[in-house]
């Protein structure tokens, strides 16, 4: 079986919505709640760097203490984000999903459906009630 891995936080609904279609694939990932065991350093830069996208994408916004720290200012370094997501871990954005093809931050949540190496066993509705993949494993 290939391995998964999700950085997850289980109070957020994205988050839940990308383990239940991961597990809908029949893969057992490894869950990482990354607000209990923190990525270090390195392994945020590399997950970071994986996804290909800026590291300000990887910072979670709507955060109060984005705010605070003020993140979203002109002259903000990457440096800078990624010392706040060490220290806040709650301002790192999820849930990140990696699989032999690939790393992403899967918001919306069914972008995991490209990165799963096996297809969905059956039908999929999210939490809000919102048909992702059909009864023959199909995205709507």
């Amino acid at each position: 079986m290939p391995h998964v891995t999700i950085y997850h936080n289980p109070q957020c609904g994205t988050s839940r919505n990308t383990l239940a279609m991961i597990r809908n694939s029949g893969i057992e990932p490894e869950v990482i709640e990354y607000l209990k065991t923190p990525p270090d350093r390195a392994t945020l830069q590399a997950l970071i760097a994986a996804t290909g996208e800026p590291v300000i994408n990887a910072v979670r916004a709507k955060e109060a203490v984005f705010t605070e720290l003020q993140l979203g200012a002109p002259g903000v370094t990457d440096e800078q984000l990624i010392d706040a997501m060490l220290a806040h871990p709650i301002l790192i954005n999820r849930p990140i999903v990696v699989t032999p093809l690939g790393t992403r931050l899967c918001r919306p949540s069914e972008v995991v459906l490209d990165l799963l190496p096996a297809p969905q066993q059956g039908a999929f509705t999210k939490e809000d009630g919102e048909a992702v993949v059909d009864a023959e494993g199909k995205r709507v």
